[in-house]
């Protein structure tokens, strides 16, 4: 079983830039791939950005790409989501997830059996 905590979310203007972590416990993340999903009010799920288990492979949706950076460091067993230029539309619930995933499904999030409990980033204009 792996417990996932993010934290780093908050209130910021637009163009400006906040940083998330996701510390796990209870096991080690290793082989799992992880995801950054996020849902704002009334709206489904939006996968945001997944990173494989060795970090050499990175995949954004189009919407944070060039923006959003993931990263992860297995020695802390923490991933990471650096946005920058953050715009209104980012506003949403953010949420880290971990799995098997095969590496060509990444941006499917369906197939992450772990989520932590979310972080409410809100960006104002």
């Amino acid at each position: 079983q792996v417990q996932l905590v993010e934290s780093g979310g908050g209130l910021v203007q637009a163009g400006g830039s906040l940083g998330l972590s996701c510390a796990a416990s209870g096991r080690t993340l290793s082989g799992y791939k992880m995801a950054w999903i996020r849902q704002a009010p009334g709206q489904e799920r939006e996968f945001v950005a997944g990173v494989s288990w060795s970090g050499d492979s990175t995949i954004y949706a189009d919407s944070v790409k060039g923006r959003f950076t993931i990263s992860r460091d297995n020695a802390k067993n923490t991933v990471y989501l650096q946005m920058n230029s953050l715009q209104p539309e980012d506003t949403a619930v953010y949420y880290c997830a971990a799995g098997y995933v095969p590496l060509g499904y990444l941006s499917d999030f369906r197939r992450y059996g772990f989520w932590g409990q979310g972080t409410q980033v809100t960006v104002s204009s």
